[in-house]
């Protein structure tokens, strides 16, 4: 600017103190969560094991934090090594590639439980932004403006986007604006609103 080189510098939203709060928060109602989940878990996981041959959890790759890839956990809702051939596959609504079981998870969020594991781990916290598969990431930052911001906090098993109906599937756009604007605007009492 005016002939001098700046640097633009951005830290995440939640630092100090708040995070720590945050991190608490994320233990106490994680914990809380899969204590009275526990016998829902149990069913599944004996009806995931039932139901078709393969594990019982699914470990899928996805980014958050600062690019940080971890293994986010979910209930195996389809059959084992479906993206074998044809590789990593965008998930749209009326497809049919899950067991019968796990169109019923799906249809109820019970495939996402685990989550809260990754919660405990401190892969995820309980509110951010949607953690997305990395082949995905790579063409949304180029379509999306500020798409990478969203990797400036800890991805979440819901978020602003999430709750207000946005979904990937149906527009790219829209929830990433959402996920900023909270991501600008988190706080601990937004987190408890969106809970």
């Amino acid at each position: 600017m005016h002939g001098l080189p700046i640097i633009h510098v951005r830290t995440g939203p939640v630092v100090g103190l708040d995070s720590w709060i945050k991190r608490a928060f994320d233990l106490v109602v994680a914990s809380i969560v899969l204590v009275f989940a526990a016998p829902v878990m149990l069913v599944c996981a004996a009806l995931v094991k039932m139901s078709s041959p393969g594990p019982v959890f699914y470990g899928q790759e996805r980014m958050g934090l600062d690019g940080h890839i971890f293994k986010m956990l979910k209930f195996r809702s389809m059959p084992t090594n479906v993206e074998a051939k044809s590789g990593a596959v965008w998930a749209k609504s009326g497809e049919n590639r899950a067991t019968p079981f796990g169109q019923f998870m799906r249809k109820y969020s019970l495939d996402e439980l685990p989550q809260f594991l990754n919660v405990l781990r401190g892969d995820m916290s309980l509110v951010g932004p949607r953690p997305e598969r990395p082949v995905f990431i790579e063409q949304f930052k180029h379509k999306i403006p500020r798409y990478n911001l969203r990797h400036k906090m800890k991805a979440g098993i819901t978020g602003l986007a999430q709750v207000e109906g946005w979904r990937v599937d149906t527009d790219l756009e829209k929830p990433v604006v959402r996920d900023l604007h909270y991501i600008e605007n988190c706080s601990l009492w937004l987190d408890c609103k969106i809970v």
